[in-house]
């Protein structure tokens, strides 16, 4: 046996030498160490790796992944530990799944559903055998730190897996793990715990409108792209082939709703972009065990970063990363969720760094969630991304989704276009809306929910799940009707069809008319700072403003009891 071997041996069992362990056990502790020293240099090599750039960094998590998961199934099966020394055993336990509760976590930057099912299934594993139960026994605050931790980790998977109702419980166990921390150890961490508790109930209630069943319970409901929720293309209709493959999720929103470096905002556009799993859960056979063997084939979903408060540099440079790696015939969207910074005084030319942009990372005074430049305006806002910066990227298919204050600022890069520009388009938000901050942007619910973002600004509270699902089954026909428009029409700009064959841009596109639809009839809404805008523009006549889909916009009204918050000079004229 090897010395290294040997040492693990030695700090493992306390034996000196080998032929302290039984015989038939050493076979088992060799393999066992083996692993073991695998999976931790392969896990400091992947800690070391950029964030930015997914193809070596997804290599390696492979790897990683299938050397945990060969060390967690091998400690199940074998039981090693209590065979040897029962306190040692559980803190090992302990120290194995502290480091692939991290592990996991590292990965869930992308969101990946695959790996996210990996994630809740172990971590599933470790509730259900009650592996930090013996924590609670230590007179150690810092393995119950870990133990927090792990409740905090889990709660994160589960909500970008929807799976609200055991969030609900684990927020209930958190809470009372937290009570009996506090109380047993005077820590200066106390007062950052109920802070993560503060935030992840809020997180969970953020929704403004509620399905409720029959019994009054609550019906969680799930919005990433199902199965025939996309209206399909007419048959000999030629749209582009462009798919999307990459997308930077950008979050920098005062005083909104989050939890862990997830606003509310970039979970919902992290939803949108994600299909509905065939399986919630990793396929097993038995519960808890990771199968490396289900990883899918190919990324149903495109590969996303979510940068969360990200400065200009680690923007910039993710931004050429995904630039640099986007393959061919594919499109990087950008989702900006972030405070408006406007410019002072006016020059007499107006460039692409004249308007402002929106802040990614606040480090100046925010009043009434604008940002305010104090300083000379020759001295720009460092961290604002101005349209400007966007314009290199422009040689590759782009999509921009602009949730701001200040987007309208955007639709300058529209005009900057050159010959050397692929496709383009920019959905931009409105200027003014409902003060809805904490809670989440309206124009981000509607491209997330439109049925959500509808009743919400109809002023319901709640919604019974006969008249969700009557509403969502009318809406997929308004979908089909939209897409029609869009296609059918003659003076549409080929930007939008060039983005129309991917489903996943084609249904935020289909959204966005009908937000822009639903708000231009609703009556709180009449200047036109409250209309979202799109560039290259849409044909109005033929889209947000077709008398059809204002007939439609008004039926679901109807359908709601909510049509005297609408115009229906439209509907007479129809």
């Amino acid at each position: 046996m090897s010395p290294k071997l040997l040492g693990y041996f030695t700090v493992m069992t306390g034996a000196e030498t080998e032929d302290d362990i039984p015989l038939g056990e050493r076979k088992t502790v060799t393999d066992f160490c083996y692993l073991l020293d695998k999976s931790k240099q392969l896990f400091n090599g992947l800690r070391d790796l950029p964030q930015y750039g997914h193809k070596q960094w997804q290599s390696y998590f492979g790897r990683t992944f299938d050397v945990y998961t060969k060390l967690w199934k091998f400690q199940q099966q074998h039981r090693l530990f209590p065979s040897l020394i029962p306190h040692y055993a559980i803190t090992r336990v302990w120290s194995i799944s502290e480091t692939i509760t991290h592990f996991l976590f590292h990965s869930l930057r992308t969101s990946e559903t695959s790996y996210l099912n990996e994630a809740f299934s172990f971590y599933s594993a470790i509730r259900q055998r009650s592996y930090y139960f013996q924590v609670n026994k230590e007179d150690r605050p810092e393995l119950v730190v870990k133990k927090l931790r792990y409740y905090a980790r889990y709660i994160v998977v589960c909500l970008l897996l929807n799976k609200m109702d055991l969030v609900k419980v684990l927020v209930k166990e958190l809470s009372e793990e937290i009570e009996d921390y506090t109380q047993r150890f005077n820590t200066e961490d106390q007062l950052e715990w109920n802070l993560v508790l503060q935030e992840v109930a809020a997180f969970v209630e953020a929704d403004p409108v509620v399905v409720l069943n029959d019994n009054n319970s609550v019906v969680v409901i799930s919005n990433r792209l199902q199965e025939g929720s996309v209206p399909p293309l007419e048959q000999g209709m030629v749209v582009g082939q462009l798919v999307l493959a990459d997308a930077l999720i950008i979050g920098n929103c005062n005083n909104q709703v989050k939890f862990s470096e997830l606003t509310i905002d970039m979970f919902r556009m992290l939803q949108a972009l994600e299909r509905e799993p065939v399986n919630l859960a990793t396929q097993t056979s038995k519960q808890g065990t990771l199968e490396p063997s289900e990883k899918p084939a190919k990324r149903e979903n495109p590969h996303k970063y979510l940068l969360y408060k990200p400065t200009f540099s680690q923007l910039f440079t993710f931004l050429s990363a995904s630039f640099k790696e986007l393959p061919a015939n594919s499109v990087l969207l950008v989702y900006l969720s972030a405070t408006g910074v406007f410019p002072t005084g006016h020059s007499d030319y107006e460039g692409p760094y004249d308007f402002g942009g929106v802040l990614t990372n606040t480090n100046r005074d925010v009043v009434n969630g604008e940002t305010v430049q104090k300083r000379n305006q020759a001295q720009k806002e460092m961290h604002c991304l101005h349209p400007g910066d966007l314009f290199p990227f422009t040689r590759k298919p782009l999509f921009v989704i602009v949730d701001s204050s200040n987007s309208t600022a955007y639709k300058s890069l529209y005009f900057m276009m050159s010959s050397h520009c692929m496709s383009l388009t920019c959905a931009l938000s409105p200027l003014t809306c409902p003060d809805q901050s904490q809670r989440g942007s309206l124009f981000t619910l509607f491209l997330y929910s439109p049925l959500l973002a509808f009743s919400s600004v109809c002023g319901l509270n709640s919604v019974r799940r006969g008249l969700w699902d009557r509403a969502q089954e009318f809406l997929r026909k308004v979908y089909r009707d939209i897409g029609q428009m869009i296609t059918r029409s003659r003076t549409i700009d080929q930007a939008f069809l060039q983005f129309f064959g991917d489903e996943f841009l084609r249904l935020l596109l289909i959204r966005f008319v009908f937000c822009s639809a639903a708000l231009r009839l609703h009556k709180l809404f009449r200047e036109s700072r409250s209309f979202p805008e799109s560039y290259p523009e849409l044909p109005k006549q033929d889209t947000v403003e077709s008398s059809l889909l204002q007939k439609h916009v008004l039926e679901l009204a109807t359908m709601l009891d909510v049509q005297s918050l609408f115009w229906d000079d439209s509907l007479e004229a129809y």
